[in-house]
């Protein structure tokens, strides 16, 4: 019998992802609020790992958008998540802007990338998919 909404697995899998889900909190928001200051002035093996971490997320995001597009019309829930969690980081790399300066021509086409077009194109498949159900 599967578990119900008020089986103790259930529950006990909410506290532990509640309680896990604060590393990556705390750590994003330390890494947005303090930037690379909150290395401390790591360099070498520490630097690479945590660039090459944070281009793997990038390189994840983009397969699962490809993933996306044999049924473009039924990923509605899958391409709303990966555009928050896109604008999320477009909206860290304007704090940036904001706090350091303009960053290099590729930055700055990749906060439009994140902050506009990653938008317009989640509208577009929203409209698409909506159109798709009301004629079916």
């Amino acid at each position: 019998m599967p578990p119900t909404d008020r089986s103790p697995d259930r529950r006990l899998l909410q506290i532990a992802v509640a309680v896990a889900a604060l590393v990556p909190i705390g750590a994003g928001l330390a890494g947005v609020l303090q930037g690379p200051a909150l290395a401390h002035g790591a360099a070498g093996a520490s630097l690479d790992s945590h660039f090459r971490y944070l281009s793997g997320l990038l390189l994840a995001m983009g397969l699962i958008f490809w993933g996306c597009i044999p049924r473009i019309e039924q990923r509605t829930a899958i391409f709303r998540l990966l555009t928050f969690v896109v604008v999320v980081g477009g909206l860290a790399r304007l704090y940036s802007l904001t706090r350091v300066g303009l960053p290099d021509i590729s930055m700055r086409l990749a906060l439009l990338m994140e902050l506009f077009v990653t938008p317009a194109l989640c509208l577009w498949q929203g409209r698409l998919a909506a159109r798709l159900r009301a004629a079916a």
